[in-house]
């Protein structure tokens, strides 16, 4: 390789830096925090990142301190831990970064409980009724038997929405008439000349003789007119009220049909008859139940850790002016590239390269090209 090892440091730096910045942990979802926890977890998750970045940072010092005194082969000979320094199986003529591949998260949604099912209890208080009753004289033994309740099943409709109206409004219809309007009335007027010239001109009245001997003709002109056409209101606007029916909805609900009593069994005694209260329905304690309340909530799970990963990228020892060239020319084939042709490695050319490796879905790098880049363009570098 004719990287050299502070070149590698660099880019591993740079890799770190920003996949750091953008890897999915950034996104925290919750409905449940306020405004100030959302605030404090992402501070905590900045620092968490910088404390990350920093631990790399010495990791990456303590590469070079290690790289300045011993070579490769010695260092792997003396620990089996310090290989991760280097890519694994390196091959003249190619270059690597090493990057931080941020960890993988999921969107899952759970079921939260809000509040738990409680039951409340409502009190039937006792009935009483005022009887003639015999008093007892004698003692005589008795017994209570208890007769349950009795429930049955009632189906009900039950109004979910009531009757209303609305109104329609029905617009206005218009016709179009067409009429005769008079423009000059019928008249008569004195000309001269011959019955006959003025045929065409109307019907001649009368007819006279001048002094002169001139033939004098009445004659009848007919009145002129115009025919006009014009939209006149044939219906005007209205209103219409539309009946809506209301809704309705059948339920099935457990009613008490009998109510649970008491009855006693009494041996006969001696007894006086007075007057008494009498329980006819003693009080009951009725349970409610009131169901429990749940939330759904969505989290970011995290499905993999961050890892640190070598990957093979394009560099100066194969980026020759020829060979940019050729990558220049493939990516304005791919419309990524606007610049020209010109074998430099410049801002634009790394741009074109990030863009069209997003859109493929192959690893992007702020200050390299991955080798997966050039290959998808039939480049062989």
């Amino acid at each position: 390789m004719k990287m050299t090892r502070l070149g590698l440091t660099a880019s591993i730096m740079v890799g770190l830096i920003g996949c750091a910045n953008s890897g999915p942990g950034s996104e925290m979802v919750s409905s449940d925090m306020d405004t100030k926890e959302i605030v404090a977890a992402k501070d905590q998750e900045i620092s968490s990142q910088r404390k990350q970045i920093e631990t790399l940072q010495r990791q990456v010092e303590q590469q070079k301190a290690s790289a300045a005194t011993t070579s490769m082969g010695a260092t792997t000979a003396s620990t089996g831990t310090t290989s991760q320094l280097f890519p694994p199986d390196p091959k003249p003529g190619q270059c690597y970064a090493r990057v931080l591949i941020p960890g993988e998260y999921k969107t899952a949604q759970e079921t939260v409980l809000l509040k738990e099912e409680s039951e409340r209890f409502e009190i039937v208080p006792a009935q009483y009724k005022t009887v003639e009753e015999r008093v007892l004289v004698r003692e005589a033994s008795t017994r209570l038997e208890v007769i349950p309740a009795q429930y049955e099943k009632v189906t009900e409709r039950v109004m979910v929405r009531e009757a209303t109206t609305r109104l329609e409004e029905q617009p206005a219809t218009y016709k179009t008439i067409s009429e005769q309007v008079l423009l000059t009335p019928a008249r008569t007027e004195w000309k001269r000349g011959p019955a006959a010239s003025f045929a065409a001109a109307g019907n001649v009245i009368n007819t006279k003789s001048t002094d002169t001997g001139e033939i004098m003709c009445l004659v009848e002109v007919p009145a002129t007119y115009k025919t006009v056409t014009r939209t006149v209101l044939q219906s005007p606007a209205t209103t219409k009220e539309i009946a809506i029916p209301a809704e309705y909805k059948t339920v099935t609900r457990t009613a008490l049909k009998t109510p649970a009593t008491t009855r006693e069994i009494t041996i006969p005694a001696e007894y006086d008859t007075v007057k008494v209260t009498k329980l006819v329905t003693p009080a009951s304690r009725r349970s409610v139940k009131i169901p429990a309340e749940y939330q759904t909530v969505t989290q970011n799970i995290k499905v993999s850790e961050d890892a640190m990963e070598w990957r093979q990228v394009v560099c100066e020892v194969n980026l020759n002016p020829d060979n940019v060239r050729k990558l220049q020319t493939a990516l304005k084939r791919s419309g990524q590239y606007q610049g020209s042709v010109d074998g430099v490695l410049g801002p634009m050319t790394l741009k074109a390269a990030n863009s069209y490796a997003r859109s493929k879905g192959l690893p992007t790098g702020s200050n390299y090209i991955a080798v997966e880049v050039a290959s998808s363009l039939g480049l062989k570098m």
